[in-house]
């Protein structure tokens, strides 16, 4: 019998049995970091014969590409079938798995929306001198399928994020280091820990508060962390004990953040749509008001349907007329018209801003 989702909890075990037991469609985003496959031949060891700590523990290893990929459908088929209809996937990995991963992806039908590059600021260097250092990791990141387009994406919390340019698919972090990565004695805790700015940008990017994130490979809980400070509740999946135990220890000083630093920049697109007319409707821009562009070399007649009338007998909307003006396709008319508030000019978006706070 399927359960019930314990939110802000950590289920122990493997991880396609743990997600058996969670009900259909209950998870806004999946946050997956699975086992890499790296095939490694020995030891890597720095040129002064010191040994590199590096990814050796038996849960990276399997028997062949085959059992792999085995691997890779079953979880990733339970993943599919927890999420909702808006859900996204998120899956990183190297290239020694995510080509595979991304392969058996679109055979499953997820359909793949990006592939980010997350570019390391300070990798670990190939000390053989025999490669490129590999210096980057890929995150596909998808929906359940090319007819599942109603998913989260908060553009615009990510452009403010990104100092108010588009955010690229192009990722400059660094690796976990320093303080924030957990340790034990001089050995790290976990070898793959992933930096918290990592998952803070995939939370806030494509959840909401309240929302449900599972991640089927928590390790030492970072996904946790960064779902908690952000309002986000989750769900971790780990079949070792002791990275389990890690991750309660860490999250339990984890509260998260207040409710007004929560807000994020709306996409405009999910804000409420207001008619031109309705600024009429309010007397806010009374009919026969006069409408320039921001230079004042083109001139437009408020009418009291919410239509502008041009000079040359045209009449349109506000959309029409600004497009008409400059010869242009279209226009955004709501940033090209302007009004005269104390002898200077004010755009009219200012007002449905102002009307869009009075609907909230």
């Amino acid at each position: 019998m399927v359960g019930k989702v314990k939110p802000n909890t950590i289920l122990e075990g493997d991880c396609v049995d743990q997600m058996r037991g969670l009900p259909d469609a209950c998870v806004d985003v999946v946050f997956a970091d699975p086992p890499y496959n790296l095939q490694l031949s020995g030891d890597l060891r720095r040129p002064n014969n010191s040994l590199v700590d590096g990814v050796d523990q038996a849960w990276d290893k399997f028997a062949s590409f085959e059992a792999y990929d085995e691997f890779t459908r079953a979880w990733l088929g339970e993943a599919k079938r927890l999420m909702k209809d808006t859900a996204t996937l998120w899956v990183i990995g190297s290239y020694h798995n995510i080509y595979r991963i991304g392969s058996i992806l679109q055979d499953m039908g997820f359909w793949i929306l990006n592939d980010v590059i997350w570019r390391k600021t300070n990798p670990m260097p190939n000390f053989r001198g025999r490669r490129f250092t590999n210096a980057h990791e890929t995150i596909l990141w998808c929906s359940k399928g090319p007819e599942h387009t109603r998913y989260t994406f908060n553009y615009a919390a990510l452009k403010s994020l990104n100092d108010d340019l588009q955010m690229r698919s192009d990722w400059l972090l660094s690796v976990c280091g320093g303080a924030e990565r957990l340790r034990e004695g001089r050995r790290k805790a976990h070898p793959t820990q992933k930096p918290a700015a990592l998952l803070h940008r995939v939370i806030l990017g494509s959840s909401n508060p309240g929302d449900l994130v599972l991640d089927p490979f928590f390790g030492t809980g970072t996904t946790g962390v960064a779902a908690r400070e952000l309002g986000r509740t989750f769900v971790g999946i780990e079949n070792d004990a002791d990275y389990a135990a890690l991750a309660r220890a860490r999250l339990e000083g984890v509260e998260p953040l207040a409710e007004d630093a929560l807000l994020t920049t709306p996409n405009k697109r999910d804000l409420p749509r207001v008619p031109f007319g309705s600024l009429v409707e309010r007397g806010w821009l009374r009919p026969g008001t006069v409408l320039t562009d921001r230079t004042r070399k083109h001139r437009a007649k408020v009418r009291a349907d919410g239509s502008l009338h041009h000079h040359d007998g045209t009449i349109g909307s506000i959309h029409r007329i600004g497009a008409k003006v400059q010869d242009a396709p279209s226009c955004n008319g709501w940033t090209f018209w302007f009004y005269e508030e104390d002898g200077k000019p004010e755009s009219i978006d200012t007002l449905r801003d102002r009307l869009r706070k009075e609907m909230r």
